[in-house]
């Protein structure tokens, strides 16, 4: 006699992880991608975002996480637009962020390259020039967190963009002259950071603009 087959047991959906579950660099990742795009809308301040940022990759596990964006909406990946006005992309893998030393030295990034989502600029009695007058954005919001000892951190960025900053200066100088673009889509350099008998500076270049991609290539192809 044959025997019925018993109907097989839906399998339960995973559930989030337990909060005391070790986190992983795509959990963090995604945490700090909520947080971005929470300064971006406004949600939060450059401070907030920098303090933040801070204990995301300061976390061991998930339960040190939630409560970081536990005030925020929750964001799922961005949809893909047709056409983005800054030709944004296409983005690679997140990674770590880049990294400019400069110790009784100088270190400086400027041209056409590819900005990433974070950059860490250190200087002690040194100087480190960061200028993204011709740089390609991969991502709207870009961080730089700058940190000068006896030293120096100069910044240029377009002057068609937003430019904001929050930082101290002890026995030196912290300055970031904001931009708001009247464009809602144009990129964001967010600034922090200290310096101690230093000087960190960011403010736009008089007559450089951040390049229309889209508009270019159109162009090119007599569209």
């Amino acid at each position: 006699m044959d025997l019925e087959k018993q109907p097989q047991q839906p399998v339960a959906p995973a559930g989030p992880a337990p909060a005391g579950i070790r986190a992983s660099d795509a959990d963090r990742d995604r945490i700090a991608d909520i947080l971005r795009e929470a300064m971006v809308e406004g949600r939060l301040t450059a401070e907030e975002h920098a303090e933040r940022i801070d204990l995301v990759y300061r976390a061991k596990t998930v339960g040190e996480l939630q409560p970081l964006v536990q005030d925020l909406p929750a964001h799922g990946p961005p949809e893909r637009r047709a056409e983005t006005p800054y030709g944004y992309g296409p983005e690679g893998p997140a990674g770590p962020a880049e990294n400019l030393v400069a110790v009784f030295s100088s270190s400086t990034r400027r041209g056409r390259w590819r900005v990433g989502g974070r950059t860490n600029a250190f200087s002690l009695f040194g100087s480190v020039e960061i200028d993204l007058t011709e740089a390609l954005f991969g991502q709207r919001l870009t961080v730089i967190n700058a940190t000068s000892l006896f030293g120096s951190v100069e910044i240029r960025v377009p002057e068609n963009i937003s430019l904001r900053g929050s930082g101290t200066g002890i026995f030196g100088n912290f300055e970031v002259d904001t931009l708001e673009s009247t464009d809602p889509e144009a990129p964001v350099v967010v600034v922090n950071g200290y310096s101690v008998f230093g000087h960190v500076e960011a403010k736009p270049k008089r007559g450089k603009l951040i390049a229309n991609l889209h508009d270019q290539l159109r162009k090119r192809l007599g569209r």
